[in-house]
């Protein structure tokens, strides 16, 4: 880190590009912090290098690679490159999709949707796929799986959608600018 009144050099503010693990993020607050693979000390994420790469919200522990730039008040990312969910603990999944054919999950196709209202308290949420008139359910599981932490209302969306025992279901919820990479 460069002491407080030193002047920052060229070499001191080029961005690297850095992969490590999401520690906290709180949407709220706008911002959380990242620790990188090869040590060193936490780098600020704030929101608005997450709304640049489409997101609103990051989870606890996925992985992300991100451009960093070391300044006087610390390292902070620039961009976001990648965010990969965090790894699935080994448990059951989830009680809506036990019932499901897997060939049926597996051909689900990403739908553009936007998000209805999501109360994170409660652990779930609606949106709107476009041209359909049926809401679909988003649990806040399968958020997290899918390296979500929470949903703005009106954010775009690409989700993979199942017909469940109570309607349409969110199995994959993507930010909207990293869907259409795919």
């Amino acid at each position: 880190m460069v002491q407080s009144g030193t002047t920052l050099t060229r070499e001191d503010t080029e961005n690297e590009a850095v992969s490590g693990r999401v520690k906290w993020f709180d949407p709220v607050k706008g911002f959380g912090f990242v620790i990188s693979d090869s040590g060193g000390p936490d780098i600020l994420l704030h929101a608005n290098v997450l709304r640049n790469f489409g997101q609103s919200s990051v989870a606890d522990g996925a992985r992300i690679e991100i451009t960093v730039q070391r300044t006087d008040r610390g390292v902070q990312a620039t961009q976001v490159l990648k965010v990969e969910p965090p790894e699935a603990p080994e448990s059951a999944p989830l009680a809506d999709f036990e019932q499901l054919d897997p060939e049926v999950m597996a051909q689900a196709t990403l739908e553009p949707a936007r998000v209805k209202w999501f109360d994170k308290a409660k652990g779930f949420g609606f949106a709107n796929v476009f041209g359909k008139p049926e809401d679909v359910f988003i649990h806040i599981e399968v958020l997290r799986r899918s390296g979500l932490a929470d949903l703005q209302p009106g954010e775009a969306l690409a989700i993979r959608v199942v017909e469940g025992k109570r309607g349409r279901m969110a199995m994959e919820v993507n930010a909207w600018e990293s869907a259409l990479s795919r």
